[in-house]
């Protein structure tokens, strides 16, 4: 045999997969093995072993998020003119050639629209909130208000994919994918990242909600949100078939490993290391997550401070309890997404429907966690995509627009400032004036409560060092932090 004949030898090929199969398996295989033996007493999400950076303010995280724009100018955002300048015409010093979207751009006038409820200040802080968050306002001396959020995005869709991924263009990992990548699960038996849907009584339907909002992206796929349901089956496809006992299960699952992993010790692909960790996740889920969705045991206070609509599955009240069962049991990062915020039109009735859905199950929540011991180490935020134009959509107090140079929202908990309020607009609430805070310095300021250095938190992707806050400089927002 010449050297061509051997180098081409079917016995001496060394191809890309079989080196892979060959040298990259030892991590993959322990894994493998210790879920075959049932070794599940500990995460296999485990997170990576850098992390956290440094010493970490909060454990985990519980996002309420408003999908539709809440109205900033109606709801935290405090003028002192404003209501003088109701009903004059918006000067175009003040718009500075700002692009409209199609909703309002054919208007002849941009007639300044004043709260439509009135203002007070609350708390020892003197924090200014509307009388339509009555019991948010009870809680202001436990939360900081940042008023001077903006964001590029002016529709919905790009605005809610930019928050909650880093880019306005759909597929990039959401912020709870990242925090499961980097710290992974403090509980063996839920995913460290579960997502609760709500619908409003505002606009209703609200604006759809797409799964990618939860999606991993790039990262590996056991880091993307598990939805969960309302109701006795709170996740899909969870329950075993009629006549498959638990025993049976677990042999069947046993099997389906030595399978998987005789694959994955050919081909070296992750995702079938991740497949086998979902399936055994499910598993013990089964047994979980019935539990936690079971709220029989919840006393009779428990919905005097939620209000009574925490009792009916699928609310945003029953979502703000279930949150806080969650965090109890140490999921790592659970997601609320409420719609109905996006009031073109019927702004008062549909603003005060949205108010009577949230206000006290979210100011709740901030005080259940509080009497826990839990808020101390769970960071909460509130708000949305953006906020609402100054100006009316219609007639007067008809409705608003989107608007994205300012807006609203409010955060407590892990490490976060107590009656506070940061950022201020100008006289119209239409423009930032003081200590404007990006989207990405918004997400940075979760990662750095979290022990995470989002400049150094990164996934090679494309060639590319990719990570959560985009190449844009973003900052930690320090003023707002214990």
């Amino acid at each position: 045999m010449n050297i061509s004949d051997h180098i081409n030898s079917s016995a001496n090929i060394i191809n890309r997969r079989s080196l892979l199969g060959q040298s990259g398996i030892a991590l993959g295989s322990l894994a493998a093995a210790s879920m075959l033996k049932g070794e599940t007493s500990s995460p296999t999400n485990k997170g990576l072993p850098e992390l956290p950076h440094f010493k970490a303010k909060a454990k985990r995280v519980i996002y309420m998020f408003q999908s539709g724009g809440p109205s900033h100018i109606d709801l935290f955002d405090h003028s002192e003119r404003i209501n003088e300048l109701h009903g004059s015409e918006l000067p175009k010093s003040v718009r500075g050639g700002q692009r409209l979207t199609g909703m309002t751009a054919g208007l002849k006038k941009l007639l300044v629209c004043g709260p439509v409820s009135p203002m007070k200040q609350r708390g020892n802080s003197g924090t200014w909130m509307s009388d339509m968050v009555p019991y948010t306002g009870k809680v202001a001396d436990k939360i900081t208000v940042i008023n001077s959020m903006h964001t590029e995005a002016i529709n919905h869709d790009p605005g809610i994919t930019l928050l909650n991924t880093g880019s306005q263009i759909p597929g990039r990992p959401s912020l709870g994918s990242w925090a499961s990548y980097g710290l992974g699960s403090s509980n063996s038996n839920m995913p460290s990242y579960i997502v609760l849907i709500s619908q409003g009584n505002g606009k209703n339907p609200g604006q759809p909600i797409f799964s990618r909002l939860w999606g991993s992206g790039f990262l590996p796929s056991q880091h993307q949100g598990v939805l969960m349901r309302s109701g006795k089956n709170p996740l899909l496809y969870l329950n075993d078939p009629p006549g498959i006992d638990r025993s049976t299960r677990r042999r069947m699952l046993d099997d389906l490993a030595s399978l998987n992993k005789e694959t994955y010790q050919e081909f070296a692909d992750p995702e079938i290391e991740t497949r086998i960790a979902q399936y055994e996740m499910a598993f013990r889920m089964q047994t979980a997550a019935p539990e936690i969705v079971d709220i029989s045991n919840e006393p009779k206070s428990t919905f005097k401070l939620y209000g009574e609509q925490a009792k009916k599955p699928g609310t945003y009240a029953y979502n703000c309890l279930l949150a806080r069962r969650l965090a109890e049991r140490d999921v790592r990062f659970i997601q609320l997404f409420h719609r109905g915020w996006d009031q073109h039109g019927s702004l008062i009735p549909h603003l005060t429907a949205q108010c009577k859905d949230t206000d006290q199950p979210s100011a709740a929540l901030v005080t259940d966690l509080e009497q826990r011991g839990l808020l101390k180490d769970t960071i909460i935020i509130w708000g949305g995509e953006f906020g609402r134009t100054a100006y009316s959509q219609g007639s007067l107090r008809n409705g608003r627009d989107h608007h994205g140079r300012c807006f609203s929202i409010w955060m407590a908990g892990g490490g976060i400032k107590q009656g506070h309020v940061h950022g201020k607009t100008d006289d119209y609430c239409y423009n930032i004036e003081k200590d404007p805070v990006h989207t990405h310095d918004m997400n940075a300021t979760i990662l750095h409560s979290l022990g995470i250095d989002h400049e150094k938190f990164t996934f090679k992707f494309q060639g590319l060092n990719a990570r959560l806050t985009g190449v844009e400089k973003a900052k930690v927002v320090k003023e707002i932090l214990a």
